[in-house]
């Protein structure tokens, strides 16, 4: 059964760091594009962050360029989003998202599977 878990996420004061991975199950990676997206209370889902399969391309909403950097490690089958500077705005369940494919996408109907989701709270 395909899975994909989310981790690492916390309580962080302003300017802080998190690292998420996400970690799959039941499949390899190496074949799928993975997202990050994000949702805040009372907002929709956003589109964080992309990997694409071969890693060679990535994509970056505008608020967290400079600060948000995605990563893979195929032989882990992880993937991982390292946040850095993080601001109160950034407060939202985190989620990872796989779909088949080379390609990077911030849409949600471009990726058929979804973790569980991870809460990061960034506060003083």
């Amino acid at each position: 059964q395909l899975q994909l878990v989310e981790s690492g996420g916390g309580l962080v004061q302003p300017g802080g760091s998190l690292r998420l991975s996400c970690a799959a199950s039941g499949f390899t990676l190496d074949y799928y594009t993975i997202g990050w997206f994000r949702q805040a209370p009372g907002k929709e889902r956003e589109g964080v962050s992309c990997i694409s399969s071969s890693g060679g391309r990535t994509n970056y909403v505008d608020s967290v360029k400079g600060r948000f950097t995605i990563s893979r490690d195929n032989a882990k089958n992880t993937v991982y989003l390292q946040m850095n500077s993080l601001k109160p705005e950034d407060t939202a369940i985190y989620y990872c998202a796989a779909g088949r494919g080379e390609y990077c996408s911030s849409l949600v109907r471009r990726y058929p599977y979804w973790g569980q989701g991870t809460q990061v709270t960034v506060s003083s």
